[in-house]
This record gives C-alpha cells, sequence and structure tokens, in this order.
C-alpha cells in the first residue's frame, strides 16, 4: 500500500476528477469474494468525490485489483448497508472475469437515456489466446498451477466472447488485440523484465506500423454454416 501512496496522491486524484468533468471514466473491477460478485468500480468518480476519504478507497481499489488470491492477501473495504458498517473481501478481478466491458444488463436500466451515436470497442488482451504447450511435471504444485493457467486462459476466451455478444447486441463496433502466437520468448518468472521489454517492443512495432484489429473473438466464424 505505501507504494501506491507514492504515486496514487491528490495531483493524480485531481487529474482523473478533470478528465471525468470532460465525461471520461476510469473503470476498475475487483471481486467480491463474500458474495462471489464482480464489482465495477468508477474511479473518475470516486475522484471527484470530494470525499476526504476518497483517497484511501482509491488506493485499496487499486491494490485488491492486483491481489491474485494465494498470492497476495485480499483487501477489505468498509461498506454500510442499511446503516449497518460491514466489511467486504475484494481481490483481482480477474478471479470473476479477465476482461469486461460493462454488465450486458446495463443497457436495460439505461433504457432511454442511451445517446445515439458510433461507439467503438477496442480490447487489450495482455496474453496469447492460442493453447501454449508445455511438459508438466507430475508433482502437484505444478499440476494445480497448470491448470489454474489453462482455466484463466480459457476465461479470458470466454469473457472476449461474452463482449462480443454484448457489442453486437448494443451496436458497438468491437476490436481485439491480443499477444500473437508467433511471440515465443520465455517467459521464466513473474515479472521477467527481459520479457516484459520484447513483449513491449513488439507492441510498438506492431502499433507503429498500423495494427490489424480482430473483428471478431478467437475461432469464430463470421460466414454462417453451410448446413446443406
Amino acid at each position: 500500500m505505501q507504494l501506491v501512496e507514492r504515486y496514487v496522491d491528490q495531483t493524480m486524484l485531481d487529474a482523473i476528477a478533470r478528465e471525468y468533468a470532460k465525461g471520461r471514466l476510469l473503470l476498475v473491477a475487483t471481486a467480491d469474494l463474500d458474495a462471489l460478485e464482480p464489482v465495477i468500480w468508477n474511479m473518475t468518480a470516486i475522484a471527484a468525490s470530494k470525499n476526504p476519504r476518497a483517497p484511501e478507497l482509491f488506493r485499496k481499489i487499486l491494490v485488491a485489483s492486483a491481489s491474485i488470491p494465494g498470492a497476495f492477501p485480499p483487501v477489505m473495504i468498509d461498506v454500510t448497508v442499511d446503516g449497518v458498517r460491514h466489511q467486504e473481501m475484494h481481490v483481482d478481478g480477474g478471479t470473476i472475469a479477465q476482461v469486461f466491458l460493462y454488465p450486458p444488463a446495463a443497457k436495460a436500466a439505461l433504457h432511454g437515456h442511451i445517446v445515439a451515436r458510433k461507439r467503438t470497442l477496442y480490447i487489450i488482451r495482455n496474453a496469447r489466446l492460442d493453447p501454449d504447450w508445455a511438459s508438466v511435471e507430475r508433482r502437484t504444485l505444478p499440476v494445480a498451477a497448470r491448470a489454474v493457467a489453462s482455466l484463466t486462459q480459457t476465461q479470458g476466451i470466454g469473457d472476449l466472447y461474452r463482449i462480443y455478444v454484448t457489442t453486437q447486441r448494443d451496436g458497438i463496433d468491437y476490436n481485439l488485440a491480443f499477444i500473437p502466437s508467433s511471440f515465443n520468448v520465455p517467459h521464466r518468472q513473474e515479472f521477467d523484465t527481459d520479457y516484459m521489454r520484447q513483449l513491449f517492443e513488439l507492441g510498438r512495432a506492431e502499433g507503429s506500423a498500423g495494427y490489424r484489429w480482430q473483428k471478431y473473438p478467437p475461432g469464430y466464424e463470421a460466414a454462417p454454416i453451410d448446413q446443406r
């Protein structure tokens, strides 16, 4: 938390609040483990609230959103429900969804309040989406780690399909970017700086050359299937 406090100060919150006044949103997701539900936080509204506790809440949400269960401790967030104070246990939002747009039910809730205009979605998925073969050591921890990695990858692909369905319903232009299968730099450990630098250079090079955004989730066939 101290590291976050060093960078997320009142100056940063004021800058985020100014963007909120322009109509921009910064949304961060966490997972409420008690309720087994995702929570999408409007960080711009929190920054602009002028509440004296806003900086503390803002930092807690950021830390919670990166608190991988088992690797980092959960973050307890104080809430008040019907006048009664509680604490909710929040962890990395990836526990429930690897990527999100907005709850599909939000359109019904906002019926009559949505301005008709062109809307474009750009998703940057920081992962490869193709199967990544690896020899798994026959021990409990390596097997469990590989299974969790598989679950995370397939969950992320499912999220991309869910978002695609939402965009098609709501008339939003869908654009997807992800790490290509041709990127085979060894990822030896978490926060591997050599891997991160080379991945950054790949993204910079492809962006500079004019990245070809994918219009569909991986494996989706846009053309109808001939059932003759």
